[in-house]
C-alpha cells in the first residue's frame, strides 16, 4: 500500500493551458499524474505513491480556469442511496446541498465520493459548473448531474 496525497500543483499548467487556448484537445492527468516533489535543491523527485485522478483533473480545470469541468463515469447520473429501492436520481445540486449528501454518507466512498469531492473542489474554487456523467452520454446535455455554486434559475 502507498499513500494517496492530495494533488497541490500541477507542475506543466501554464503550458497545458496555452495549448487549449489555441484550440488544441489535451489528454493531462491521466491517472492522477505521476507523484513528484521538489527537493532542498529544487530537483524534481518522485514519490511513492497513487495521485487521485478525479481530484487531480479537478485542480487542473482551476489551474488552466477552466468554466466547466467534467467528470466521465458509467453511470449517466449521481444518484442518492445508489442501488437502493430508495434510489434518487440527482440531476442538478448547489455546492451547499451536496455537501449535506457527502456528509450524510450518501455516497460510496470508493465510487461516486471522490468524483463529488472533485467537483465540489472545482466549484468552490471559481469554476460555474460540474457534470457527472456517463462518457457515452456526454453530447447529450439532458443527461450528467449538474453541480453549481447555486440553483440556476
Amino acid at each position: 500500500m502507498v499513500p494517496s496525497p492530495v494533488p497541490l500543483q500541477i507542475i506543466n499548467r501554464e503550458t497545458i493551458q496555452l495549448l487549449v487556448q489555441n484550440g488544441n484537445i489535451v489528454i493531462a492527468a491521466g491517472g492522477g499524474g505521476i507523484p513528484v516533489y521538489f527537493d532542498d535543491e529544487k530537483n524534481v523527485r518522485t514519490v511513492d505513491a497513487v495521485i487521485d485522478k478525479d481530484m487531480a483533473s479537478s485542480l487542473l480545470a482551476t489551474n488552466i480556469n477552466a468554466d466547466e469541468f467534467y467528470v466521465l463515469t458509467d453511470v449517466s447520473f449521481i444518484y442518492k442511496d445508489f442501488g437502493l429501492p430508495t434510489q434518487e436520481k440527482l440531476e442538478f445540486l448547489d455546492y451547499n446541498d451536496t455537501v449535506k449528501y457527502m456528509e450524510a454518507g450518501t455516497f460510496a466512498e470508493g465510487t461516486m465520493k471522490p468524483k463529488i469531492l472533485a467537483s465540489l473542489n472545482f466549484i468552490k474554487n471559481g469554476g460555474k459548473k460540474s457534470v457527472i456523467t456517463e462518457a457515452k452520454k456526454l453530447e447529450d446535455k439532458s443527461f450528467g448531474s449538474k453541480i453549481t455554486m447555486e440553483y440556476e434559475n
